[in-house]
């Protein structure tokens, strides 16, 4: 039983080079715009656990503010998965989707005003 655990669990260098593997297949097919998109994604997601960290850790004193931010986070979020789908070229030829109609500045367009309205209403939130 010792050797089929030992053949389970991969040695540091192959999580290494299936890392690497992975980051140069996403280097190569994905576009520079829709790279742009994911970083934006990884600031909010990174921005959102730092909120929630600080709430468990110090408090929710202004529970309004908390809740408010984490909102924001969360909402955009969820808008900037959907501006990724809507321009990723792999999904907008997907006839479940159709979304080829759609033109990129109207696409933009939409992300821009849901953001507005979502930050509106946090910002009525917060008082």
């Amino acid at each position: 039983t010792a050797n089929a655990v030992g053949k389970a669990t991969m040695s540091s260098g192959e999580d290494e080079g299936l890392l690497r593997a992975l980051w140069n297949a996403y280097d190569a097919e994905v576009s520079p715009r829709i790279k742009v998109i994911d970083a934006y994604l990884l600031s909010v997601l990174l921005t959102g656990i730092v909120q929630f960290v600080y709430c468990i850790l110090v408090g929710t004193f202004p529970f309004n503010s908390f809740l408010a931010g984490f909102v924001s986070c969360v909402g955009t979020f969820v808008f900037t998965v959907s501006l990724r789908m809507q321009v990723n070229p792999k999904s907008t030829c997907d006839p479940v989707n159709n979304w080829e109609s759609l033109s990129l500045s109207r696409v933009y367009a939409e992300w821009l005003c849901a953001n507005l309205v979502l930050h509106m209403a946090v910002l009525n939130f917060m008082g």
